[in-house]
């Protein structure tokens, strides 16, 4: 597989030299530039390509996710901030990973395995498939046919799951893990032991709650870097 080519978009020289650092030690990343600010980065995007954008939010001139916006075909980014209250957009905007500063060198690398696995993917010849859009679950004797775009969010009631939708609500005898498996994780994130809610319906989070659809559904500790690595 032929390398990653990638640019730092950053204005902090020591997370400049951190990231530089970490891109030397992954084989199969190569370093194309650093840049201070996006506006020379779109300078150089207009002469050249890249596969991958390492990308600060808060930036002199032009902001990150601002800059993220003027570019018809991104490549991937990932983006590296100390202001978690950027994940929900980042992840609106399709950025492969969202790394918090300081991050350790096994953050770093997860986040462009990430971008590696995609790219392979991305190779691979396309086979035609079916995009699914809904999921058939058990109700008491019948099978009822549910929308991943009508789910709001799912509890675990002990051996049973409440599955709210934005119609009505139904109750399924299976596990949170069972359901969580057959949901599409890049619409569903399992923020508490007991809740799974849908990405498009989240409305604000803190680092102790969701709202989705007016209603504050609580963040597991175990399950905080979820949102964060949006």
């Amino acid at each position: 597989m032929s390398k990653i080519k990638c640019i730092i978009v950053e204005d902090e020289p020591l997370a400049v030299k951190v990231l530089s650092d970490y891109i030397s030690h992954v084989p199969f990343l190569e370093l194309q530039d650093t840049f201070k600010d996006a506006i020379l980065a779109t300078e150089w995007l207009r002469q050249n390509t890249t596969d991958l954008i390492f990308l600060d939010i808060h930036l002199p001139k032009l902001k990150g996710m601002a800059f993220l916006k003027t570019l018809t075909n991104p490549p991937a980014v990932v983006v590296t901030t100390a202001y978690h209250q950027y994940a929900v957009e980042g992840f609106n905007l399709n950025v492969t990973d969202y790394l918090l500063k300081p991050f350790e060198f096994e953050r770093f690398l997860v986040a462009v395995n990430k971008v590696k696995t995609a790219k392979k993917e991305n190779r691979a010849p396309a086979e035609p498939q079916e995009t699914k859009d809904f999921i058939f679950l058990n109700v008491q004797k019948k099978k009822v046919k549910i929308l991943f775009s009508d789910i709001v969010y799912i509890e675990s009631q002990r051996e049973y799951i409440r599955i709210v939708t934005t119609k009505k609500e139904w109750m399924s005898k299976m596990s949170t893990h069972e359901i969580e498996n057959l949901l599409p994780g890049n619409l569903f994130k399992r923020i508490h032991r007991s809740f799974i809610v849908s990405l498009s319906k989240i409305e604000s989070y803190t680092a102790e709650d969701v709202e989705v659809n007016g209603i504050f559904i609580p963040i597991g500790r175990d399950y905080r870097d979820v949102l964060k690595n949006l």
